[in-house]
């Protein structure tokens, strides 16, 4: 919703603004058409030439995220946090062998199948269950293991933000883009030089809109679409460090409730659960989550 708000602010602000100061619409909405063709069109042409099918796709996607916003509410952290007390109470109270079954195929898991939605994250699923085949193999080295998931998570990252980096590359580009279409329209004007006045002054208006439109679309849609992209996904990524602080935590000696509250203090602060809402939901879960 506020992504909508923000972009009727834009169009009402900048075109409302030129057409107080007695701007003529008829001349943008003559020259739009083929202007947006050689701009935008070239734009995303340069997208396509330069990025793999999965970061195009990537990039589709990342525009549906602008407006949906994170994948990950209040209630999804807290399950995450009930499942990993679950998990780290079994492994304290019964050994590692336990929790063998259940990472092995946590899609039959009873454990996993109380959370659908993490368990159709399968990076959150491989993440954790590949952390902890880990400690089921004697790897018990809290720093081994931190490194080790923090690779993982750092070649996560970096695959989840390229969507995010090809969007900006693309903002970064469009000024100059409108330049290229703004120097055709002037090429275009002086092969007409023996126009008369009204008419030259008219097509060099349209080369002029491709200077607008390129610095219009750079730094007030795709560029801003960029930054709010960059801030969700790295919003989703927090989900995932705290899972990594949580393991972490429990395989330097802290106790389930401990573990869990240090990763509850990395919640992002609009969707922390507090420390009593968190009791209740491990409680819920049945015996605190067990």
């Amino acid at each position: 919703m506020i992504p909508i708000i923000g972009l009727v602010i834009v169009f009402v602000m900048v075109f409302g603004g030129y057409l107080l100061h007695g701007g003529q619409m008829s001349v943008i909405l003559a020259a739009l058409p083929t202007e947006m063709m050689v701009i935008f069109g070239g734009a995303c042409g340069a997208l396509i030439t330069g990025n793999s099918i999965e970061v195009i796709k990537g990039v589709g996607g990342g525009l549906g995220k602008v407006f949906k916003g994170p994948k990950w509410s209040e209630q999804d952290f807290k399950h995450m946090l009930c499942l990993l007390f679950t998990i780290t109470k079994m492994i304290k109270s019964k050994g590692i062998l336990v929790i063998e079954a259940h990472i092995e195929k946590p899609e039959e898991s009873n454990i996993f199948q109380k959370y659908p939605k993490i368990l159709a994250d399968h990076f959150a699923i491989d993440f954790i269950c590949d952390t902890l085949r880990m400690l089921s193999m004697n790897l018990d080295d809290a720093h081994q293991v931190f490194d080790a998931m923090e690779a993982q998570l750092e070649k996560h990252h970096h695959e989840a933000l390229e969507p995010q980096h090809a969007l900006q590359t693309m903002a970064d580009g469009l000024p100059a883009i409108g330049i290229v279409a703004a120097v055709l329209g002037v090429i275009n004007t002086m092969a007409s030089v023996t126009e008369p006045p009204e008419v030259l002054g008219g097509m060099i208006g349209s080369a002029l809109v491709g200077t607008f439109l390129g610095v219009f679309l750079a730094y007030l849609l795709v560029g801003p679409f960029s930054n709010r992209l960059k801030q969700v996904l790295n919003e989703e990524h927090q989900f995932y460090l705290i899972i990594r602080d949580i393991l972490v935590a429990h395989l330097n000696g802290n106790a389930p409730q401990v573990s869990v509250e240090i990763g509850r203090g990395q919640v992002p602060s609009k969707v922390q659960p507090s420390f009593f809402e968190l009791e209740e939901a491990l409680n819920s879960a049945g015996e605190g989550g067990a």
